[in-house]
């Protein structure tokens, strides 16, 4: 008999409301953009680095 395999855990879905902020009239970005890749495209917290998904760019945080 096989044995079934378990589902993979689902992720959370990014609101577009997380990467913005309202001040005044005008919406400020929290995250950092992509420098090859243009405004638009955030780049990926995480704890040692940020990385932008669409291209691989990726910036190491100093210690």
């Amino acid at each position: 008999m096989a044995a079934k395999k378990k589902a993979p855990a689902k992720k959370a879905a990014l609101k577009k409301s997380d990467a913005y902020e309202v001040k005044g009239n005008s919406l400020v970005r929290k995250k950092q953009n992509c420098p090859k890749c243009g405004p638009g495209t955030f780049m990926a917290e995480h704890a040692d680095r940020t990385s932008c998904g669409k291209c691989g760019y990726t910036e190491f945080k100093k210690k």
